[in-house]
């Protein structure tokens, strides 16, 4: 049995309330932005996704490794799991994933075998990215599918300040 959920922990990052007359790729990113707050609250690497389908979210989820104890439990898996099941397909055609932090290798590889078509990430991550930043598994010669890509600009600043924050107290917090 799963341990009880702890308590939230404060945030100091307020979440966006965008309006749902225009549906870009700003409102999509600040709910993504938004899953990431939760993720904080439960003290959890504050990355958030969510997935779109013809203007409509069919999944939105954040990192949920520690709660979980699972290395695989990042947002964007988390999403991907969540929108196929609502398709009843695992073909995520058509669909966009908006995520705060470029994909790690696990997921940019998730993005492709789902065949998202679309991935907007905010913040890349030249260390550990795997969709234009480390390496780019998008341009892999022998691929079957390439989702066109977003890389960084959308709410960029607003999720880089997020996780540094995060990991500033963190490391505060370590002594």
């Amino acid at each position: 049995m799963p341990d009880p959920e702890p308590p939230p922990n404060d945030c100091p990052f307020p979440k966006r309330f965008p309006s749902q007359l225009v549906r870009d790729d700003a409102f999509f990113m600040s709910l993504a932005y938004n899953q990431a707050i939760d993720a904080w609250r439960r003290d959890e690497v504050p990355i958030g996704c969510v997935i779109a389908l013809d203007g409509e979210v069919i999944a939105a989820a954040h990192n949920a490794v520690e709660v979980n104890r699972d290395p695989t439990a990042h947002a964007e898996m988390l999403a991907i799991t969540q929108a196929a099941a609502h398709l009843g397909d695992w073909r995520l055609e058509r669909c966009t994933l908006y995520v705060t932090k470029e994909p790690c290798p696990m997921c940019s590889g998730a993005t492709l075998m789902s065949r998202l078509s679309r991935v907007c990430y905010a913040v890349p991550d030249p260390k550990m990215g795997c969709l234009g930043g480390a390496t780019n598994l998008n341009e892999l010669e022998r691929v079957n599918h390439r989702c066109e890509l977003t890389a960084g600009g959308v709410l960029e600043d607003e999720c880089r300040e997020l996780l540094q924050a995060f990991f500033r107290l963190k490391r505060t917090q370590a002594g």
